[in-house]
């Protein structure tokens, strides 16, 4: 499984972006999946995550009532809508999956998921 993060940019604080991570093929529809993000001189950090079959979702803290992560298996898609952007929530974004899918629930370490996009750049200014 390839994936592919697109849809970061520049904008206003209070503003929104949607980020897509497209990947390469269907196996991709078994994987439970995430975003991460990481800012300049930090360790990356958990945002989102979602179960294979939308079932579950998890926050970060910082995230939460904000951003919402969804997909869509047919298009290979996993989204996530950030609205009410801070600029704190300036940083790359990266998505991650997880195959074979590990039973239990949705995880949050950066070790829990094997793969990953190349990360697309979100810039809020204030």
């Amino acid at each position: 499984v390839q994936l592919q993060a697109s849809g970061g940019g520049l904008v206003q604080a209070g503003g929104s972006l949607r980020l897509s991570c497209a990947a390469s093929d269907h196996n991709f529809r078994s994987a439970n999946m995430a975003w991460f993000r990481q800012g300049t001189g930090k360790e990356r950090e958990f945002v989102a995550a979602i179960t294979y079959n939308s079932i579950s979702t998890i926050y970060a803290d910082s995230v939460k009532g904000r951003f919402t992560i969804s997909r869509v298996n047919l298009k290979n898609t996993v989204y996530l809508q950030m609205n009410s952007l801070k600029s704190e929530d300036t940083a790359v974004y990266y998505c991650a999956a997880r195959l074979p899918r590990v039973v239990g629930a949705l995880r949050t370490g950066t070790a829990d998921y094997n793969y990953w996009g190349q990360g697309t750049l979100v810039t809020v200014s204030s």
